[in-house]
């Protein structure tokens, strides 16, 4: 899909557990958005990027699943003035599959928390899931 020119800053988070490599994680993060500047700290990783055609796996994911309304719904329930967010199964996203967590105890060792902000909020969610 040709996304629209919509300024939009993605950003990723996630915890390191003690036993967990980093590097799986960045890989993990890579493998849904590929196009993201990456920083390893002590205890967590951070991902960020510009580039909303980034989000291109994530789109197919959705409308492939054919879970747009699951996804909009959470969009929705998070959206905050200019931002929203939700989180996504750390393990799947490591072997290339998206898969939605509504709490953070969905993924054994925490989610990926990924975090959309913009002036256009309300369009990005319309893109996302329309």
């Amino acid at each position: 899909m040709r996304f629209p020119n919509l300024d939009c800053k993605i950003q990723i988070f996630s915890s390191i557990n003690p036993s967990e490599d980093p590097e799986k994680i960045k890989k993990a993060i890579l493998n849904i958005l590929p196009v993201s500047d990456i920083k390893i700290e002590d205890f967590s990783i951070n991902a960020e990027t510009n580039d909303l055609q980034s989000m291109e796996k994530i789109y197919e994911s959705i409308h492939s699943t054919r879970s747009q309304k699951v996804f909009q719904r959470q969009l929705e329930k998070h959206l905050e003035k200019n931002f929203t967010w939700f989180y996504l199964n750390k393990q799947t996203a490591f072997v290339e599959r998206i898969v939605l967590c509504e709490e953070v105890d969905e993924s054994p060792l925490g989610p990926l928390k990924v975090i959309l902000t913009s002036k256009n909020i309300d369009k990005i969610i319309d893109v996302l899931v329309i």
